[in-house]
């Protein structure tokens, strides 16, 4: 465009000052809502056409934006309730800042804007040009009633926006306003050439205020800004320097209450007269907003960009048009630069990436406006050198602000909000933060010791967010927090756990975020994968019976990791999954050599595996369903299953203890006046302290691991599990018919062992603590694939494992669980039971005999009890009751199951009177009392340590001698014929010779 001649330039420029220099307003305010924006006159500043409104947004000049920035995408729950920094005088605002007084007004040269902006064109006693209509178009009100009616907004109401946003002036000083000295001294000597376009104006705004900030504190620019700055300032100089969260009940009550999910734009002010709590010292160095220059400026630059949104939320109209858009945009973009020169130091001291960040607390806070982050990251991320010196402080900060955090408090969540938002932040397929994270060095450190377990829990970066737990043993806060009562009631534990629960579930749907933000992005999926898989394989020892918990690690860990791969797989087809992924070269799994397969050698396996791949061409890779399957099937393995089984043990510690604590309470009498009392006394006084340490710790584990929605997750995947094995063992599942193939295929027989036995053992927890867990979809798997096994116990090896599989029946019988009625009917009820499931477990009942294992002989009596009490049962159902009569009449099982019967009962009987002689003996010379007194005190004891254990042993034997005779009554009572039949020495080799009839 041509340039103006010096008469245009001076008409123009007389026709503004027309504006600005009116007496009294022709216009009055239509809106209470609404007042005039600050801005300064603009009567000396009139650049050219080819000046005017320069809003396109290009790229930053050195010398306006120096640099990019970076961040995350914070949310806030909506541009009301913004911070006390984001205030303006105007009334719209001061309904969303009902803290701030409207005596406060904060008008940059209020009267003059005001008068201005009334007034189109007025007399003003100077002599007035002739101005054509788009000149008086450019100066309509920014306040006016629609500021929008009009085509275009005028450079002059630009100004005045700009200086808004900012609180700068560079006509005159004033209250609550940054007068800018270097701009006002080039206004006042050249303003045509101060700015080329409002890009250039924004930056040398920005650099002068930011600049004039690194003087002297005496020269500090935002200590005019009394309104805003200084209860910030007081927070941050307050004597615990803690910026507290509000834990009010709702977001009317509480400036900082914030829901899941967004990020609050209370004040940072509010912050300051919230208090102190004794919980949150620990967590005070990541939630304090350090007192220092680059606070001050971060605080100034945080405000401005929030301004912005509240501009647009009071004028949508006018901020719609295209050049104040663009305007708008050009201020959040310098915004955003200039704070990445703040956290680089660029402008004070450069900083280190060991150094902490200063925007963690304000993320921790949740005090950043709606896409602050977000434009951070978006600038900054194809900068790598800034965008790591930027953001890997502020992931250090997380991390720690993470380890320190505890479910005592819900402030554990805020770390996790943080850098779930973080890793969600993308631009079209790309993730940068996400990228970021997994190039970090502890993504996934090598391990330096045999506690590999640990020491990924510790030292690898998601290590930290992953470890909140309620475990008494991983953070005895907890126990501290909600169990430190004198009594523990049921009602109490029920609410505790309750709201433990609703905990862990916000904080795992956040590491849900993280994960699936990882995976999704095609540059990390390789690297979370190996993490997952990296936790799963240093964690195997977590499966023995005595592992070493400084090796592994914590339940409270595990269970989280297991948390998310379970909803990784909520939506993997079963079609999908390959069955013979753990046999593949490149599975990601690695399987002890010595680990158990359901029925094959390990030369099998390794037969098996040639078969697989031996000749085959390259083989294909693993898909991503076939693995988050099996990753979250040993998950299971390594997690839910030891959980229960630590679960069970303290249980078992609490009972033998309470009866410990009874026999010294009732035997006071017997060793209060011996030498051994004292020793009595402390033994019993440490008891009780045990006791009521575990009864604690029950009660947190209560919260972490009896969850029913976790437990019903838990039992949904052993149902997907047990379906694919269930096609592995016939293809035309679900049409199953029974017998199966005599010859078991081989991939099942291949596989681990643990498979089988961790639904059963998990299947006998829920029936014991969470019968109500147990009716789910799966459940008609769940019955078949029990069924199957039972009747075809030639497809596994190991006798104990099936004998698992008969407790679990033995468990939902309801003589024993009567809660579990329903499960057990389906049991016996169904089409694949009718015929076989007798015979079958008649066969097992013998073959029971001979298991291999040192411990049998004692060991068949608990399994044949459990077979007998599932006998009685099914004699009274229809069906099966025909099929005893059959096997009776003519089943080959009948006579060596009979032949059982009989020496278990002769030897369970035998032992029991032996036991209660004994029993008998000792419980008469305590009766003598003075006899009794004269044996000595270890002979005494031997005594009451015998009678102890034959109480045990004749109340074990007596029960189960009674469950055989009752078995016998019941079969004698209606089938008499098998026997009177003869019987011979071949028909049982263990029989007794002398009870075989000649």
């Amino acid at each position: 465009m041509e340039e103006l001649s010096a008469d245009e330039i001076r008409r123009r420029r007389l026709a503004r000052l027309a504006g600005g220099q009116t007496s009294q307003p022709t216009t009055p305010l239509t809106s209470p809502q609404r007042e005039n924006p600050p801005g300064p006159p603009i009567a000396a500043s009139a650049p050219g056409p080819s000046q005017s409104l320069g809003l396109n947004v290009h790229n930053m000049t050195p010398a306006t934006s120096p640099i990019g920035a970076a961040g995350v995408a914070h949310r806030s729950q909506s541009s009301e309730g913004v911070s006390s920094l984001s205030s303006s005088p105007s009334n719209s605002l001061e309904t969303q800042s009902q803290s701030l007084s409207r005596s406060q007004s904060m008008d940059i040269d209020g009267v003059s804007c005001e008068k201005s902006m009334s007034q189109v064109d007025v007399d003003s006693g100077i002599e007035n040009m002739e101005v054509d209509e788009n000149d008086r178009r450019e100066k309509r009100s920014l306040s006016d009633k629609e500021p929008s009616s009009g085509p275009e907004v005028s450079e002059e109401q630009a100004l005045q926006l700009v200086c808004k946003i900012f609180r700068v002036s560079w006509k005159d000083r004033d209250r609550d306003v940054i007068f800018l000295s270097s701009l006002s001294a080039q206004f006042k000597q050249n303003p045509k050439e101060v700015f080329s376009d409002f890009k250039d104006l924004i930056g040398q705004i920005l650099m002068e205020v930011l600049m004039m900030s690194t003087q002297t504190r005496d020269e500090n620019p935002f200590a005019s800004l009394t309104a805003t700055s200084q209860p910030i300032a007081t927070a941050a100089r307050s004597p615990d320097r803690n910026l507290m969260l509000n834990t009010g009940s709702s977001s009317g009550t509480s400036p900082m209450f914030c829901n899941m999910g967004s990020f609050s734009t209370s004040s940072l002010s509010s912050l300051g007269a919230s208090g102190g709590a004794s919980n949150w010292d620990s967590y005070s160095d990541h939630f304090t907003i350090e007192t220092c220059k680059e606070t001050d400026m971060l605080n100034y630059l945080i405000e401005c960009f929030d301004r912005v949104g509240i501009e647009e939320k009071k004028a949508p109209k006018m901020c719609s048009q295209p050049a104040v858009s663009q305007l708008l945009s050009n201020i959040r973009s310098q915004c955003i630069s200039h704070t990445a020169l703040v956290l680089q130091g660029s402008l004070t001291q450069p900083r280190s990436l060991q150094q902490p960040s200063f925007l963690v607390p304000y993320m921790l806070c949740r005090n950043l406006p709606y896409g602050f982050i977000q434009e951070l990251v978006r600038t900054t991320h194809q900068d790598e050198e800034v965008f790591k010196q930027i953001f890997i402080p502020i992931l250090q900060g997380l991390a720690l602000a993470a380890k320190e955090c505890s479910l005592e408090s819900d402030y554990f969540k805020y770390p996790l909000m943080a850098l779930g938002e973080l890793c969600e932040t993308k631009f079209g397929k790309t993730h940068p933060m996400c990228n970021l994270v997994a190039s970090l060095p502890l993504w996934l450190p090598k391990s330096l010791s045999p506690g590999s377990g640990r020491e990924l829990q510790r030292l690898s970066y998601l290590g930290a967010f992953f470890s909140f737990s309620v475990f008494a043993e991983d953070d005895a806060k907890v126990v501290e927090k909600y169990f430190s009562g004198p009594a523990i009631t049921l009602e109490n534990t029920r609410v505790v756990s309750q709201s433990l629960q609703h905990y862990l579930e916000l904080g795992r749907q956040e590491l849900f975020k993280i994960l699936h933000s990882i995976l999704l992005n095609g540059e990390t999926r390789e690297a979370a994968l190996s993490y997952m898989a990296a936790l799963v394989n240093a964690n195997m020892k977590k499966a023995q019976m005595q592992a070493d918990d400084r090796l592994v690690s914590t339940d409270g860990f595990m269970l989280n990791l297991l948390w998310v791969l379970q909803q990784l797989s909520t939506k993997i087809k079963l079609e999908t999954v390959d069955p013979t992924y753990i046999f593949h070269p490149r599975c990601r799994i690695t399987l002890p050599n010595d680990e158990t397969r359901i029925n094959a050698t390990m030369e099998d396996v390794n037969e098996r595996l040639t078969e697989l791949y031996g000749d085959q061409p390259p083989f294909s890779e693993p898909k991503f369903p076939t693995e988050c399957f099996f990753l979250t099937l040993h998950a299971h393995h390594l997690s839910i299953l030891p959980s229960c089984r630590r679960y069970i043990r303290r249980l078992r510690a609490i009972r033998e203890l309470n009866r410990t604590v009874e026999d010294l309470k009732n035997n006071e009498s017997q060793w209060k006046d011996s030498p051994l009392a004292t020793r009595h006394r402390e033994m019993l006084k440490r008891c009780k302290t045990q006791l009521k340490k575990l009864v604690r710790c029950k009660a947190c584990a209560d919260a972490g691991l009896l969850d029913e929605s976790f437990l019903r997750r838990c039992l949904n995947f052993y149902g997907l599990l047990i379906q694919l094995m269930l096609r592995i063992l016939d293809p035309a599942y679900p049409d199953v018919t029974l017998p199966l193939n005599s010859e078991v295929p081989k991939v099942f027989a291949a596989l681990p062992e643990f498979y089988v036995e961790d639904v059963a053992e998990f299947l006998f927890f829920i029936v014991q603590y969470s019968p109500q867990v147990l009716y789910e979809p799966c459940t008609q798997d769940i019955v078949m694939f029990l069924v199957v096994m039972l009747c075809n116990q030639n497809y596994i090896r190991n006798p104990y494992l099936v004998a698992k599989l008969v407790e679990v029946m033995f468990m939902t019988n309801p003589s024993v669980q009567p809660r579990t009625q329903k499960f057990f009917e389906m049991i016996e009820n169904h089409p694949l039971s009718t015929k076989l499931l007798v015979p079958s477990l008649m066969k097992f009942y013998t073959d029971v005999e001979h298991t291999g294992a040192t411990s049998e002989f004692y060991d068949k009596f608990t399994i044949r009890y459990h077979i007998s009490t599932i006998f009685k049962s099914l004699w009274q159902n229809i069906a099966h009751h025909g099929t005893f009569m059959e096997e009776f009449n003519s089943g080959k099982q009948f006579v060596r199951y009979i032949n059982m019967l009989i020496n278990d009962t002769t030897f369970l009987l035998d032992e029991s009177l032996e036991s209660l002689k004994r029993i008998h003996e000792v419980q008469e010379e305590m009766k003598n009392k003075e006899q009794w007194d004269q044996l000595p005190r270890d002979q005494q004891q031997a005594r009451q340590s015998q009678l102890a254990q034959d109480e045990r042993v004749s109340r074990s034997y007596l029960a189960l001698a009674t469950e055989t005779v009752d078995m016998f009554h019941l079969l004698t009572k209606q089938v008499q014929k098998p026997f009177l039949r003869p019987l011979g020495p071949s028909c049982c080799p263990s029989f007794p010779r002398s009870l075989v009839p000649d």
